[in-house]
């Protein structure tokens, strides 16, 4: 039941050859190593560890952004019965030392100079058990007197022969620290059996064909519950994974990659989307009809294969053309090949899953947390229903408990949380259930719609409840609005803080002569403000009158990780921004 054992030694004996995971080198593009390669890699840098002393149970940090030598040194922990505790790459130092101290880990991987500095300052505090630290790259600098070891050298003269160790299915695999919207993070406990069984359900519940020929590119942090159990599901499974460092370049490696497979979340496809209506509004007016007419094809086409049933003969031949003349470019756009994109993190509003079902490329909306070893539901490939967050994957209990929180029970559900009975309890009813925080409802079909979070609920002075989840998306699908923060709770109205996508609006200013000097003097403008009140007026048509947003004030900047104001996966804190932001708040009432 060791998570590394079962991943590693059926593919090596099932294709030995068969590439496992690709890379980038610097200047020298993408490269791969094949099962054979890769196992001989992960028992060297597994006895490495074992020969420093680390043993079953240990603590043992990933702190570095995606790459081969991350999922490396994940899968060596994990076969020596050691635990890998990962650390967000734009954590900082004081982030970073938290969870090293708390975890108590003994040794951490790093990535780049800022990761290696902060550790090495951390090792020499005295309280630390943090006892030496591994540089996956030669660029970085190092101090060798402080325990400071290249991978390269760490590994070199190790065995390539490996006895894994034997674990237990509610063995401790990993503990995964939550990125913390609010107050310290907290260290999830999943154990190798989460995954396992989680891995097990996803093949049950979609029963692909051909599995072992699909590639996928892993851009969102490994950090993360969602990519890793991807990543670690394909492998599994037999599929190739490459690594991509930098998510910035995410649009240039679609194309070189041509990955067929891809889990992201809804700020990726809500960007497709708006880019993709924003280049068909600006052609001519031939180019528009062909676009409209092949959208609502796509739509009647991606209906039918919804549902399961047969497609008449005139529509798939208008199909064939459309993709010629237009799902093809967009596709191209994306690497020309994926098919599959689990999407998950944040809610998605159904035109968005429904054009991208136009174009072929199926969308799984789920839904899951790290306490849950990510997915409890995904949409399957028949009969779901845009809006929801699909169907209960085999082996996930859902129930809807007080105050509309939807529960959960089966084999992904963490252990706890580390070292913090009081707050395990906490999250836990009587009978067993685990208390997910969100809230939601579930359909006479057992497709779960998530209404919001519980505790981001707001309730105006008037004693209207405010969702802010849902209004956002609707109004971030928009491509001249990158963020959005709702304001309501004791207030009057809804206003909200937003951070315009600056690459849009520069198009805009440009189009219509506006000169550019600075954003911070852009987004005060008389014109760009009534530009943007006319947007929002438009897209809160669909809304009550209480929800809709009745005051903005335009930000010159994004918020950013490195200012705590979002998450590593891209939530907004939103306590911390409305702290920061208080005197800009205040001044629209």
């Amino acid at each position: 039941m060791n998570l590394a054992e079962v991943i590693i030694k059926k593919n090596v004996e099932k294709h030995p050859l068969k590439s496992a995971v690709g890379f980038k080198k610097k200047d020298a593009g993408w490269k791969e190593l094949s099962w054979n390669k890769l196992s001989e890699i992960i028992y060297k840098t597994a006895n490495s560890l074992k020969n420093m002393g680390i043993e079953e149970n240990d603590r043992v940090t990933i702190y570095a952004d995606n790459s081969a030598e991350w999922v490396i040194f994940d899968l060596a922990i994990m076969s020596i019965g050691a635990i890998t505790v990962p650390i967000y790459s734009t954590n900082n130092q004081e982030q970073a030392e938290f969870i090293l101290k708390d975890s108590g880990s003994k040794m951490v991987l790093v990535g780049n100079q800022i990761q290696y500095d902060a550790c090495l300052s951390i090792l020499q505090k005295e309280e630390t058990e943090l006892k030496s630290i591994i540089i996956s790259k030669k660029a970085v600098w190092i101090k060798k007197e402080f325990s400071s070891f290249y991978l390269e050298d760490f590994i070199a003269k190790s065995s390539s022969k490996l006895e894994f160790t034997p674990r237990e299915k509610d063995d401790t695999a990993t503990i995964i620290y939550t990125s913390g919207t609010t107050g310290n993070p907290k260290g999830v406990v999943i154990p190798h059996g989460n995954f396992i069984n989680v891995f097990n359900a996803h093949f049950e519940y979609y029963q692909f064909k051909n599995f072992e020929e699909e590639l996928s590119l892993a851009f969102l942090p490994l950090t993360h519950v969602f990519e890793r159990s991807w990543s670690l599901l394909c492998l599994y499974g037999g599929a190739r994974v490459y690594f991509l460092e930098d998510p910035k370049d995410i649009a240039k490696e679609l194309v070189e990659v041509k990955p067929t497979m891809m889990c992201t979340v809804p700020r990726f496809l809500q960007k497709v989307f708006a880019g993709v209506l924003d280049k068909a509004e600006e052609g001519s007016p031939l180019k528009k009809k062909i676009f409209g007419w092949a959208l609502q094809n796509g739509k009647q086409t991606a209906e039918y294969k919804r549902t399961g049933s047969k497609i008449p003969f005139g529509l798939k031949a208008k199909e064939t053309i459309a993709n010629l003349l237009v799902y093809s470019k967009i596709k191209e756009k994306l690497g020309g090949r994926l098919w599959f994109i689990p999407c998950g993190g944040a809610s998605l509003s159904p035109e968005v899953t429904q054009f991208f079902e136009s174009v072929d490329i199926h969308i799984t909306v789920g839904y899951g947390l790290t306490e849950t070893t990510a997915t409890l539901t995904a949409f399957p490939f028949r009969n779901f229903v845009h809006g929801t967050c699909g169907k209960a994957l085999p082996g996930v209990e859902l129930r809807i408990g007080e105050n509309d929180e939807i529960q959960a029970k089966g084999n992904g559900i963490m252990k706890g949380y580390y070292n913090q009975p009081e707050e395990t309890r906490k999250v836990f009813t009587e009978d067993g259930w685990f208390k997910t925080g969100d809230a939601g409802k579930i359909d006479a079909e057992g497709n779960l719609t998530i209404t919001d979070r519980l505790k981001d609920l707001m309730k105006t002075s008037n004693g209207k409840y405010i969702a802010p989840q849902m209004i956002e998306n609707l109004l971030t699908n928009n491509n001249f609005i990158q963020q959005i923060v709702l304001i309501a709770e004791g207030k009057q109205f809804v206003s909200a803080l937003i951070v315009p996508n600056f690459e849009f609006l520069k198009d805009y200013l440009k189009k219509n002569s506006i000169s550019f000097t600075n954003w911070e003097e852009i987004v005060h403008k008389k014109e760009i403000i009534d530009f943007y009140k006319e947007k929002i007026k438009e897209i809160q048509q669909p809304l009550s009158d209480f929800e809709k947003v009745k005051k903005f004030t335009l930000m010159p900047a994004e918020f950013e990780i490195s200012s705590g104001e979002i998450t590593p996966t891209l939530k907004v804190k939103r306590n911390i921004v409305l702290k920061k932001y208080a005197d800009i708040i205040e001044k629209m009432y």
